[in-house]
């Protein structure tokens, strides 16, 4: 008769391509029993829109089925509480990156929405930490549509392969930058894979990439809360993340969505950075609200976090960033906003 450590060496084969392990080192078997060749378990997902559900549920199925002496299988699923989330979420970040790579403050850059800027807002931050005297890095996880290279590199370069993996390019500033964008023969091709690919390739430029000592990656997060978010906050030790938004009511509704993932993920919100606020008229120095009345008082109350800024609409910024100079037009109210940051990672740790 089939005993226990059969069924749990087989569920072993069963692995989630997105956090890369299997799903029994991931606590994902649960209430497991077994009676006169009927096997019965809990596949326990890390949320209930988990897209690999279906996928994952007939692996499962199909790894106890073909085992000598079950007769019958049943899985039930269900997910995860937030205790067993945030056990499995401490487990994943424990795993750090090659020895060689000292990564002292991990930060995702997310908005949920598309069109707000979140990736020059990574840009900025990543140039105004550079500036303080950090040394900084940048995944673009982004993977379908990566612009961080464009911003950096006037003709952006080919990562180097090192004794310890590939050597992420530095910018002008220093700033060290790993994107899809940098392998891929045209800037202009299109990478059209589903999920299991995408969080592959985000794990891949996390772990196997030879970054070297940083005092901070900042992580670039592509629109919504499916695959790349997932594989970012559940595979990497994520320290904290900033959210971007902009004045509409709209663009906040979104990043509410965004913000309550971090949350389930036990991944804190650090705070929100509010882009296009404003436009300053030249002439007269006053402040024009293109885009409606701020939202992000409510929005910070809502998430019980802090505004660390407001930015305005800038034609020059929009240049630089053609143009692969971001670096060359930092505003100035961007430097505040980056003490902010690690100000409030202090405040996390001393917590």
């Amino acid at each position: 008769m089939v005993d226990t450590a059969q069924v749990l060496s087989a569920l072993a084969q069963v692995e989630d391509p997105e956090l890369g392990r299997d799903i029994v080192s991931l606590g994902m078997v649960k209430d497991l029993r077994i009676r006169e060749g009927e096997v019965s378990f809990t596949l326990a997902l890390t949320t209930a829109a988990c897209p690999l559900r279906e996928q994952l549920l007939q692996r499962a199925r199909r790894a106890v089925e073909n085992l000598p002496g079950v007769s019958f299988v049943k899985v039930d699923v269900r997910s995860m509480t937030q205790a067993e989330r945030q056990a499995l979420s401490e487990s994943l970040r424990r795993e750090r990156p090659r020895p060689q790579n000292k990564i002292e403050h991990i930060l995702a850059v997310m908005s949920g929405k598309g069109g707000v800027g979140k990736s020059t807002v990574t840009a900025l931050l990543a140039v105004a930490l550079q500036r303080s005297g950090a040394s900084v890095g940048i995944l673009d996880a982004d993977i379908t549509g990566p612009s961080i290279p464009k911003m950096f590199f006037p003709v952006p370069p080919r990562p180097q392969v090192g004794e310890n993996g590939l050597v992420p390019p530095a910018a002008a500033t220093g700033v060290r930058v790993m994107s899809i964008n940098l392998l891929l023969p045209s800037e202009d091709q299109a990478v059209i894979w589903r999920g299991p690919l995408i969080s592959a390739a985000i794990r891949q430029f996390y772990e196997e990439v030879a970054w070297g000592t940083l005092d901070y990656l900042l992580v670039d997060l592509p629109p919504g809360t499916s695959d790349a978010s997932l594989t970012v906050m559940q595979s990497l030790p994520v320290e904290g993340v900033v959210m971007v938004t902009s004045p509409q009511a709209l663009a906040g509704m979104v990043v509410r969505k965004a913000a309550a993932m971090a949350q389930q993920l036990s991944v804190p919100v650090l705070g929100i950075i509010e882009n296009m606020a404003y436009l300053r008229c030249p002439h007269c120095g006053q402040e024009v609200q293109l885009f409606g009345p701020s939202h992000a008082a409510q929005l910070a109350a809502a998430l019980n976090t802090k505004i660390l800024g407001r930015l305005p609409l800038e034609a020059e910024l929009s240049r630089c960033a053609d143009e692969g100079r971001i670096a060359a037009c930092l505003p100035e109210v961007f430097l505040p906003i980056a003490l902010a940051i690690q100000q409030a990672l202090l405040e996390r740790r001393a917590s």
